[in-house]
């Protein structure tokens, strides 16, 4: 790459959300990086269902906007006070957080006191201000500390994770944010081990990375819940040694019946609807099952009180409690051995195809997308 390929431009090309009919590519000015801050050329990002927010008619996020936050790209500048990076460095993007409230200096980041102002507020948490304009006006950004549905973006330097040169940016985006969750969920919140018995409910993006993490681990039974058959399909392919599908069949009647009637010592909810984490709570196995809510969903749900007196815990998951500067090397070694093959359940579109995306998202023909908006260096 060139020093001319290193020099961030002026405009670049952005999906924007006006509105709830969805996505427009279009022109936007890039402002310089703050001291703090990088320049980053994208190369690709996955699409999260956390990116589809703003197009919720009852939003009240600021638009128009540019969402994005599992991107994968270059390095091109850097603010006045960052270390630790060079321009022409490979780094993947995930969720910003302060460094320094207790969270932060307890490496638990994604506790961070300011996480919600700081990944979803759409403006830097300082000042309000943002790193996009359109013909002189604001464009929201600064979603997760990044808005990478761009061709280039201003980070926060925070957010970035130095990877490997030799390897694809346009696989590795998704490990900031979904895949890091779902396997997080499993190897971290819920410390699995062999002799667990888990339940997943969800067989998209972030359930199938659980379920990876969970025949990494070995786990003694592994029970995936969707209503889709092709992404049932897909969690048999990642080491699923049960599936059901709760549109044909009662998945707690299911999961009891394959466990003696016992219950699963583990359980995630990956979907986020109501009813889906009460079936998670229902299945846990007495005095000593752990439900993990990782999808967050808009709607509370109840179970019953003596359900949960019994010994049973739930417990809220956010970025698979990782430290992803820890967590996403480990995952990459993981992937260079041979041990986690994330890869194969990616599926790239350009990024001007994102309705595309969308599309097959929500019919099952991917299981995670990602947006290209540059070849690999």
């Amino acid at each position: 790459m060139s020093a001319t390929d290193l020099r961030p431009p002026t405009t670049v090309d952005a999906l924007l959300i006006h509105d709830p009919s969805g996505f427009k590519l279009e022109r936007v000015e890039l402002g310089e990086p703050r001291a703090d801050e990088i320049v980053v050329r994208i190369v690709a990002t996955g699409l999260c269902h956390t990116d589809l927010l703003p197009l919720a008619p009852d939003s009240h996020h600021p638009k128009p906007i540019v969402v994005g936050h599992e991107g994968a790209g270059v390095v091109v500048s850097l603010g006045a006070n960052v270390t630790g990076l060079q321009p022409g460095d490979h780094v993947i993007l995930s969720y910003d957080s302060c460094g320094s409230c207790e969270a932060c200096r307890s490496a638990r980041p994604f506790h961070c006191d300011t996480f919600g102002e700081r990944n979803f507020s759409g403006s830097r948490i300082e000042d309000g201000s943002t790193s996009f304009s359109r013909d002189g006006e604001p464009v929201a950004t600064h979603w997760f500390g990044q808005s990478t549905f761009a061709g280039h973006a201003v980070v926060k330097a925070r957010c970035a994770v130095k990877v490997p040169e030799h390897l694809p940016l346009d696989i590795l985006g998704p490990l900031g944010c979904g895949i890091q969750t779902g396997s997080g969920a499993v190897l971290n919140s819920l410390a699995a081990t062999p002799s667990t018995e888990i339940a997943i409910f969800g067989a998209g993006a972030v359930g199938i990375s659980a379920t990876m993490a969970a025949a990494l681990v070995g786990c003694k039974t592994i029970i995936v819940v969707d209503i889709d058959s092709t992404r049932l399909d897909a969690a048999r392919r990642f080491g699923a040694t049960h599936v059901i599908n709760s549109a044909e069949t009662d998945p707690v009647e299911a999961i009891l019946a394959l466990t003696d009637g016992r219950g699963v010592t583990a359980s995630l909810d990956a979907a986020g609807a109501p009813n889906v984490a009460e079936q998670a709570v229902l299945v846990l196995r007495k005095g000593v099952g752990t439900c993990g809510i990782i999808a967050a969903g808009t709607k509370d749900f109840t179970v019953p009180r003596g359900h949960v007196m019994a010994g049973r815990k739930i417990i809220g998951i956010i970025e698979g409690d990782a430290d992803p500067h820890v967590f996403v090397p480990e995952l990459i070694e993981l992937y260079e051995a041979g041990r986690f093959p994330f890869d194969q359940m990616i599926t790239r579109f350009p990024a001007s195809a994102i309705d595309e995306a969308l599309a097959a998202t929500r019919s099952g023909a991917a299981i995670k997308p990602v947006l290209v908006f540059a070849e690999n260096p």
